[in-house]
């Protein structure tokens, strides 16, 4: 499991940081704004997905895993399906079924 999204490919941005000292004692450019090297982290989540009829661990961003969900509160299909939704989703539909079956 290698550390960029599943879906869109995200990982690691490295970038510089910047602090500004303001009236800082020691002269004028003893603490001029240090700029010190900064790695950007991405919010990856782990979980299961069933693809292909078989259940598989990935890391996903956390954008990525919000749309997945979006989708699917919206009722359009997503472009992976998780695991543990596919189950709850299972549970509703055989809830539902029995609802029905009570009221014939």
């Amino acid at each position: 499991m290698e550390n960029s999204c599943y879906h869109c490919g995200k990982t690691v941005l490295y970038g510089r940081t910047h602090t500004h000292h303001r009236g800082v004692a020691g002269g004028r450019w003893k603490k001029r704004a240090p700029k010190k090297q900064k790695i950007f982290r991405s919010n990856f989540v782990r979980l299961s997905i069933i693809e292909n009829g078989l259940k598989k661990r990935i890391k996903m961003c956390a954008k990525c895993l919000k749309r997945v969900r979006k989708d699917m509160k919206d009722g359009k299909k997503p472009f992976v399906v998780l695991a543990a939704v596919k189950k709850e989703m299972n549970a509703k539909n055989k809830a539902s079924k029995v609802a029905e079956e009570a009221k014939t």
